[in-house]
């Protein structure tokens, strides 16, 4: 059986006007900023209009990803048309994608199948122009930084130190090490430099994190961009950059406005990866679906061990939101691969491979009902290539192990597959949360928080700092940043620091090789194993099928 591409179903849609789906959410036109017929943005002065109480607030997370794929994106969209089905008022909240994945490996994150939002190309590609202001605000500060020691370097700022890079949102391994400055002393001081990937940005983790332009402000001021020859920290607000910076992102800031296939309203926000940042759509966004419907949607990147953590740890406790019930996404491609098998291996039937990949989803759920204390279901993503006997292999398992499980078929039928799994989790969402609690204690020291991730999330043994790694520790610890949360990078492959390690490893130890401050996004992030920030393009990149003939009308996107 042949089927449509993702890009071909969201091409076939009949998207309603964007005045339409804002109605449908109780948004008035005064708040909406029009990009077109399907997309908008919304004014966040809303939040302080709606009154009554907050919807509940559903996770939706996933195993340890594979190449053969999970379906965070498909399954939050496919639920929230589920919730719509069975006469709830659902609001989607999601990152926006990064150029970077779109021509890379991984596709866009606009959903997939019938569970998608559209208009699908705009949302992959420039979209509202979000990305653009948060690249351009990140590398006006790095300009404003280097033209400070061009023009005398009142500041005292030690070149060698500069910890800021500018930024491009494109996979690009070129940039990762450079040397600038050359030419000469009219075109500045030569310098070993590097560029992150947009989402990389602390940039864009102030902006998903900030509630409010005066927050952005305040949040802008306290990045630290360098040292001074004193070994005191430098801020973009000691460089004046602040007020530039926040009107390039003022914009920016207002949620974007889309639709699902079936017409659920959905916030597209913010897009920080969650291997190296803290992967969630923007504050402002989840709270904005918050107010407007019974229940809000939202995904938390790669694995529970990265996106979730992040989300709970980080996100909740600096809001004071938390979820209502957590969706682990599993599928039995993803769990065949983490029980040993090649991707070319995967369309045979194979219990004996599923069950030892099993562990991996079975840690994973672990952690959010044991170390956050949270209601948890399980949802088996089905594809075409799954068999009955795997499909009930699994719900057998989970079911012997108390791990509650719902077959979602989103990718195939939309929300009538995703019935099920909405009313499981209507049911959890009347579950008490109230015992809900984070990994660790944010005011214990730097190795303590990060041993407490390693050992209560990653089911790691120990940590390993290196040299470098405990002299910034130190460093940080005694200017003042040790209580902040952190943010690990690490590997979105395996629970260790090991991408070869696959399901449920045990007794590694994590190396930690490198910890910042981002003290305008409040956290510490924490660099472990070869974690890169500016991730490189593959052999066959999928830039090279893309295209777009006479008509404008785009081909390749997946």
């Amino acid at each position: 059986m042949a089927y449509l591409s993702d890009i071909e179903i969201a091409q076939q849609c009949q998207m309603k006007r964007i005045t339409e789906i804002a109605e449908s959410a109780g948004i008035d036109d005064k708040y909406l900023e029009q990009y077109g017929k399907y997309k908008a943005k919304v004014d966040p002065a809303l939040l302080n209009e709606v009154k009554g109480e907050d919807g509940k607030l559903i996770l939706v997370t996933a195993i340890t990803p594979t190449p053969a794929g999970e379906g965070k994106t498909t399954t939050t969209i496919g639920l929230a048309d589920g919730l719509k089905k069975i006469g709830k008022k659902p609001v989607v909240a999601l990152r926006e994608p990064s150029l970077g994945p779109v021509f890379g490996i991984k596709g866009g994150a606009a959903g997939g199948g019938y569970a998608q939002v559209v208009p699908m190309e705009d949302i992959n590609l420039h979209f509202t122009g979000d990305f653009h202001a948060i690249g351009a605000a990140n590398n006006l500060l790095a300009a404003m930084l280097d033209n400070h020691i061009q023009q005398g370097n009142s500041l005292n700022i030690d070149p060698r130190r500069i910890t800021w890079k500018r930024c491009v949102d494109m996979n690009d391994r070129q940039l990762r090490f450079v040397v600038d400055g050359l030419g000469g002393k009219v075109n500045g001081t030569p310098r070993e430099d590097g560029f992150d990937i947009t989402v990389a940005s602390e940039i864009m983790a102030v902006f998903c994190l900030s509630s409010s332009i005066t927050d952005l402000k305040e949040r802008l001021s306290r990045i630290v961009v360098a040292y001074t020859y004193d070994d005191k920290p430098v801020t973009a607000g000691d460089l004046k950059a602040v007020g530039a910076m926040a009107a390039l992102l003022k914009d920016a800031l207002k949620p974007n406005l889309v639709q699902t296939l079936e017409g659920t309203p959905t916030f597209v926000h913010g897009g920080p990866f969650a291997n190296i940042a803290h992967g969630c759509n923007s504050v402002m966004a989840t709270k904005l679906a918050l107010k407007l419907g019974d229940y809000a949607v939202t995904e938390a990147g790669f694995g529970a061990d990265l996106g979730a953590e992040k989300f709970l740890d980080i996100k909740c406790r600096m809001t004071g939101i938390k979820p209502n019930a957590v969706v682990m996404v599993a599928t039995v491609r993803a769990l065949k691969m983490h029980g040993g098998l090649a991707k070319t291996e995967l369309a045979g039937e194979n219990l004996d491979a599923l069950g030892k990949g099993v562990p991996n989803l079975l840690r994973h759920v672990s952690n959010i009902k044991d170390v956050y204390k949270l209601p948890c279901v399980v949802a088996i993503n089905r594809f075409p290539t799954d068999t009955d006997a795997e499909i009930d292999f699994i719900i057998a398992k989970c079911k012997e192990l108390g791990v509650n499980t719902v077959l979602s078929t989103v990718w195939a039928d939309g929300g009538e597959g995703g019935k099920a799994l909405a009313e499981e989790v209507v049911r959890l969402c009347e579950e008490d949360n109230s015992s809900f609690s984070f990994s660790y204690d944010v005011n214990d020291s730097i190795e303590n928080k990060i041993l407490a991730v390693v050992r209560n999330v990653y089911r790691g043994k120990d940590i390993n700092i290196t040299p470098a790694a405990k002299k910034q520790i130190d460093t940080l610890t005694a200017l003042g940043y040790d209580k902040l949360p952190i943010c690990i990078a690490k590997t979105q492959y395996s629970f260790s620091d090991d991408p070869t390690k696959p399901g449920a490893p045990e007794d590694f130890t994590v190396t930690i090789k490198n910890v910042k401050v981002s003290a305008g996004a409040g956290f510490l992030v924490v660099l472990t194993g070869d974690i890169m920030t500016m991730p490189g393009l593959p052999k066959v990149p999928a830039a090279e099928k893309i295209d777009v003939d006479e008509n404008g009308v785009i081909t390749g996107l997946f």
